[in-house]
C-alpha cells in the first residue's frame, strides 16, 4: 500500500472499531522493518481478519465487496481477459479482470489505494479501470482456477509419459553408463526445466514447507508437506528422474557425476516480487536419488513476540527470561516444531543499540538486521564449540546457539551464562523436564546447570482449523470427563476452497514453559529424576503441552483429534 495511504486505511479501521490506536502504530513499526502494506501487516499479526479489511475498505470507498463465495469472482468468457491481463501479471499484483466492455474494464483488486496500480492497468489495457474489492487470497485461488494454474503441473505430468518412453530395466543400463554431458544437457531441455519450475511453483502456492522426490522401482512418488502433512502429488514420468534430479542439483551446484554419497546444497527462487530459498539435500537409495527440498519464504513468517502463539501469562514469564542480564533460556522440540521462530523472535524483541548480539546456527535460515549472525562449517574447523569460544571475546551481550549437539557446545553455554552472558539455544528433547535429565546425562555438573538456568521452552505446531469451514460439534460425555474439558462445543475440519478441502490452514504452536524456581533449582542439585522435576514444575503452574492444546482446542483454533496426535502421552 503507497506510503501516504496506510495512515487512511488505519483511521477506516480505528473508526470501525476492528483495531485500536495501540495496534495501529505496533502494526506501522513492523511495516517499517519488512516494507510490506500496512494491510498485510495488520493480518498476519491477527490484529484483523482479511474479510473485515475488504468490508471495511468497500465501505469507506464505496466500491463493491466481492467475497469469492458470491460467485461474482468468475471471469467473463470469450473476452480474452487473459490476454489483456496477463497471468504474470496478474498474480504479481494480485489483480483479477472481471468482465470487459468498450472503454472499461472491471478488476477485482485487494487494495483500491494503490494508485499507481491503477494507472499501471489503465495503461495496459487502454481502459478505464472499475475496481470492485476482494480479499488476497480470494482473489490468487479465483485466479488459480481462471489461468489454470492448478492444471499447468498436472498436464506438464501428463505430458511427459508420452516423452521418450523407456523400461526400467533399460533405464538401470543408462543409469551406469549415460555420460554426465548428456546428463546435463538433458536437465536443460525444456520440458524437465518447466516440470521442475512448476513443481516448485505449485509447492510454494500451496504453502508446502518441504518438497519430497523419491525414486521407486516403477515410479516416482512426488510429495509435499502442507502443515505438518505430507501429501501425494502426480509424479511425473519414470524415465524422467535422472534429469530432473540433475536440474535440481545443478540449481543447487551439486555434483551431478556424485551419486553414492548424500549432498546439501541451496538455491533461490524470485516469485512474485519476494525471495524464497530453498535448501536441497540429496541421499542415494537403492532406486537412486531422493532429493528433499526445504522452502524457506520469508515472507510467510512474521518475527514478531506477539505472533508467536503464548498465553497472556507464558508471554509474561518468556519475556521476563529473555530481558534478563545473564543466564540460560533453551527451547525444546523436535525438528520443525518452530523452535527457530521462536528464538528469532525472541531477538527481535530485545534487540536494540545497547545490545552486542550474536548468533552461530547451522543453517542460518533468516537473515537479521543489527544482529551477527555465523554459520557453522565443520569442514575448516568452525564448529559450534570453537565459534562460542571466539565470542567470548567479542564483548557479547547475547549469545544465540542453534543446538546444543555436545558436551563441550553444552558446557561453553553454561559457563557463558554464568559469566554474565544470555545465553539462547534449543535441544532436542520431548517435553521442558526432560531437558534438564538430557544435560545432567551428556555430563553436565549439576552445580554448573542451577544457577545458569532461566528457563526451558517445549513446543509442537498443530494444524489450525480452517476458521472458514470449521464445523461445531458435541464430544461424547465420556470424552468430555476423560479429558477434562470445560467447552460443550469443539470444532472439527470440514473443508472448503480456501484451504483445498483439508479443513485446516497454516499452523499454531503448543507450549509448555518451565521456568526455574527455587524448588526446581533445588531438585537439580540433587539428580531428582525426570518425574520429580515434571511434578514440581506442575505444581509451580506449569501448563502442560497437552493442557495447553486443549485450551486452543476449546476456543475452536484446532481439533481435539489434532492435539491428541500431537501431544498423547504428555497429559
Amino acid at each position: 500500500m503507497a506510503h501516504l495511504t496506510y495512515f487512511r486505511l488505519g483511521e477506516m479501521l480505528i473508526k470501525e472499531g476492528l483495531i485500536s490506536q495501540e495496534q495501529l502504530e505496533r502494526a506501522i513499526l513492523v511495516q517499517k522493518k519488512e516494507g510490506c502494506r500496512i494491510g498485510e501487516i495488520l493480518i498476519k499479526l491477527d490484529i484483523v481478519k482479511e474479510t473485515d479489511l475488504a468490508y471495511v475498505l468497500g465501505k469507506q470507498l464505496n466500491i463493491p465487496y466481492v467475497p469469492l463465495g458470491s460467485g461474482l469472482l468468475n471471469p467473463a468468457a470469450d473476452q480474452g481477459l487473459e490476454e489483456l491481463i496477463p497471468q504474470e501479471l496478474a498474480l504479481k499484483n494480485v489483480v483479477l479482470p472481471l468482465s470487459r466492455t468498450i472503454n472499461s474494464l472491471t478488476c477485482a483488486i485487494f487494495d483500491p489505494l494503490d494508485l499507481t496500480l491503477l494507472d499501471n492497468l489503465r495503461k495496459l489495457t487502454n481502459c478505464e479501470i472499475i475496481p470492485v474489492i476482494a480479499t488476497r487470497s480470494d482473489i490468487l485461488q479465483a485466479a488459480k482456477d481462471f489461468y489454470g494454474k492448478t492444471n499447468l503441473l498436472k498436464h506438464a505430468v501428463e505430458q511427459s509419459y508420452g516423452l521418450q518412453n523407456m523400461t526400467v530395466e533399460a533405464e538401470t543400463r543408462v543409469d551406469t553408463t549415460l555420460s554426465m554431458d548428456r546428463l546435463a544437457a538433458m536437465a536443460e531441455e525444456a520440458p524437465v526445466i518447466k516440470l521442475v519450475d512448476l513443481i516448485l511453483r505449485q509447492a510454494i502456492d500451496e504453502r508446502a514447507s518441504d518438497i519430497h522426490i523419491e525414486p521407486g522401482r516403477n515410479k516416482i512418488r512426488l510429495r509435499y508437506r502442507i502443515d505438518g502433512k505430507l501429501y501425494d502429488i502426480p509424479p511425473p514420468a519414470k524415465h524422467l528422474s535422472l534429469a530432473i534430479i540433475s536440474r535440481i542439483k545443478i540449481l543447487a551446484r551439486l555434483d551431478i557425476a556424485e551419486k553414492r554419497l548424500p549432498q546439501d546444497g541451496a538455491f533461490m527462487v524470485r516469485l512474485e516480487d519476494r525471495n524464497i530459498d530453498l535448501r536441497v539435500s540429496v541421499i542415494p537409495t537403492i532406486y537412486g536419488e531422493k532429493v528433499v527440498m526445504r522452502i524457506l519464504d520469508r515472507a510467510q513468517v512474521v518475527l514478531e513476540f506477539s505472533s508467536l502463539g503464548f498465553e497472556p501469562k507464558q508471554a509474561e514469564e518468556f519475556r521476563k527470561s529473555i530481558t534478563a542480564p545473564y543466564g540460560l533460556v533453551l527451547l525444546t522440540g523436535p525438528t520443525g516444531s518452530g523452535k527457530t521462530t521462536t528464538l528469532y523472535a525472541a531477538l527481535n524483541e530485545i534487540k536494540d543499540t545497547t545490545k552486542n548480539i550474536t548468533t552461530i546456527e547451522d543453517p542460518v535460515e533468516y537473515h537479521l538486521d543489527s544482529i551477527n549472525q555465523v554459520q557453522v562449517k565443520p569442514e575448516i574447523g568452525l564448529t559450534f564449540a570453537s565459534a562460542l569460544r571466539a565470542f567470548l571475546r567479542q564483548d557479547p551481550n547475547v549469545i544465540l546457539v542453534g543446538e546444543v549437539r555436545d558436551l563441550e557446545t553444552a558446557e561453553i553455554c553454561i559457563r557463558s551464562a554464568l559469566t554474565g552472558h544470555l545465553v539462547l539455544s534449543t535441544l532436542h528433547t520431548n517435553d521442558a523436564p526432560s531437558a534438564i535429565s538430557r544435560l545432567i546425562d551428556i555430563g553436565i555438573e549439576p552445580y554448573l546447570l542451577m544457577p545458569s538456568l532461566l528457563m526451558v521452552v517445549a513446543q509442537r505446531l498443530l494444524r489450525r482449523l480452517c476458521q472458514d469451514c470449521k464445523e461445531a460439534y458435541e464430544p461424547p460425555k465420556e470424552q468430555l470427563a476423560e479429558l477434562k474439558l470445560k467447552a460443550d462445543l469443539l470444532y472439527r475440519p470440514k473443508g472448503c476452497p480456501k484451504c483445498n478441502q483439508i479443513g485446516y490452514k497454516g499452523r499454531l504452536p503448543v507450549i509448555e514453559l518451565m521456568a526455574a524456581n527455587n524448588k526446581i533449582r533445588q531438585l537439580i542439585g540433587r539428580r531428582a529424576s525426570y518425574q520429580e522435576l515434571r511434578q514440581a514444575a506442575i505444581e509451580s503452574g506449569m501448563e502442560t503441552l497437552f493442557q495447553n492444546g486443549i485450551r486452543k482446542a476449546e476456543k475452536g483454533l484446532t481439533s481435539l483429534e489434532e492435539v491428541l496426535s500431537k501431544t498423547l502421552g504428555m497429559e
